[in-house]
């Protein structure tokens, strides 16, 4: 909720200089053309004028109350509007966005309720408003009041993608996955000789008897122990990239088409959400030296955790990039989210394939559209393009698995790169 409680101050308006010459208008053609009923005309517009000058300012304290509805669905987001003012009426300006403008004359009793139609996910500006009361028929006005803009982070939509691909390194005792130790739950290792430590109830009869030799001597059942798998998922928050190429760098999002930073907060939510609803840790980390970090955690409170921090995900500048590799936990699979046109995503990729994790780059990069590019800007963007492609070559060579988040094809992708079992 935004609120801005002030004291504006008086002027006479514009209604007061039309009925002065409304007035001297019909008196003066009234009496130049001997009709008395042109001249009576003319009389109500003198009498409201003099009633209206004799009007005195007086002190009131005005509050806007912009908020967002919380009885509408939260992917539609809808806003109330209400000023609190001892006076008649309420002028009210308010922008959407940054070209839709309306205003409207409301009374102070009344609640304005605004629907806005979002293009992207992330950090949007919901309503700027702007104030004046108006007294004395609207022959007195107040300076304007402007509240603080009112802000919504909207999430991104959730889209399914299955099961995550791992690394072979899994941590923990419990879990979902199958574990390389010794343990419960799992598939069936091996059988073993009886050990301090072991189970009664896990000894194998009948190997047993199959292996036994001397009096006393048990076999035991082993199984695989079931594990957790840890997620690191990284977003790179440098380039905010629209499938228009043209709009690059222009900062206009009406014509930009989805963005990266639109795929890039999509696919962090699809990770985070695929990982959490198979009991694994997930860790959330944006690419900036102010970016937000989440801590690694599982279960409904690190889901609510981590779809904030992707909700509020935006771009930060160039001096905030980030240069160093965050801390990573031990054998985590790590996913890249970039478009990988900045050199520091793909180096700290590669730092941690070289360190022994699992990396999965991500391209967030829109189809790009070329069409509005002259010759020389298609020239400048595929070389662009084709500087990307060598990263990604290198990704190749060093271990890196490379999967494409726009299109249909990346659950399929990822299947794949689930069953390729990395070496570590």
């Amino acid at each position: 909720m935004k609120q801005d409680r002030s004291q504006p101050g008086w002027h006479h308006g514009a209604a007061l200089g039309i009925a002065a010459a409304g007035a001297v208008v019909l008196v003066t053609a009234g009496a130049v053309l001997a009709r008395p009923d042109t001249v009576m005309f003319g009389l109500p517009f003198a009498v409201w004028l003099v009633l209206a000058l004799r009007q005195r300012e007086r002190p009131s304290t005005m509050q806007i109350e912009a908020s967002q509805d919380a009885e509408k669905p939260a992917d539609e987001p809808h806003s109330r509007v209400r000023v609190h003012a001892d006076v008649e009426l309420v002028d009210l300006w308010v922008l959407q966005g940054r070209r839709h403008r309306r205003e409207v004359i409301v009374t102070p009793a009344q609640v304005l309720r605004a629907s806005s139609t979002l293009l992207h996910s992330g950090p949007a500006r919901l309503l700027d408003v702007r104030a004046r009361a108006l007294g004395a028929d609207g022959a007195l006005i107040s300076d304007a009041v402007a509240a603080p803009a009112l802000e919504w982070n909207a999430p991104p939509r959730l889209r399914p993608i299955g099961e995550l691909a791992l690394g072979s390194r899994l941590g923990g005792l419990h879990g979902a996955h199958a574990g390389r130790r010794p343990g419960a739950g799992g598939d069936f290792r091996d059988i073993h000789p009886f050990a301090p430590g072991d189970e009664v109830r896990r000894v194998d009869w009948r190997a047993t008897a199959r292996l036994g030799r001397r009096p006393g001597e048990l076999y035991v059942r082993r199984t695989q122990a079931m594990s957790e798998a840890t997620i690191l998922v990284v977003l790179d928050i440098a380039d905010d990239l629209g499938q228009v190429v043209a709009t690059w760098g222009s900062g206009d999002e009406e014509q930009s088409g989805p963005t990266s930073l639109d795929l890039g907060r999509e696919a962090a939510r699809a990770l985070t959400e695929s990982a959490l609803d198979r009991g694994d840790r997930v860790q959330y980390q944006e690419l900036a030296t102010a970016g937000r970090i989440v801590r690694t955690g599982s279960g409904a409170r690190q889901r609510a955790r981590v779809l904030t921090a992707i909700s509020a995900a935006r771009q930060r500048p160039i001096g905030e990039r980030y240069r160093r590799s965050p801390l990573t936990p031990p054998g985590a699979t790590v996913y890249v989210l970039s478009t990988f046109f900045d050199g520091s995503a793909a180096a700290l990729a590669a730092q941690w394939r070289a360190g022994g994790h699992r990396v999965i780059a991500v391209d967030i990069l829109p189809e790009p559209d070329l069409s509005r590019l002259s010759a020389s800007q298609q020239l400048a963007a595929r070389t662009l393009f084709l500087e990307r492609a060598n990263t990604f070559a290198d990704f190749t060579r060093a271990g890196i698995t490379v999967l494409t988040w726009s299109g249909e094809g990346f659950a399929a992708d990822l299947a794949a790169a689930r069953r390729d079992r990395v070496t570590i």
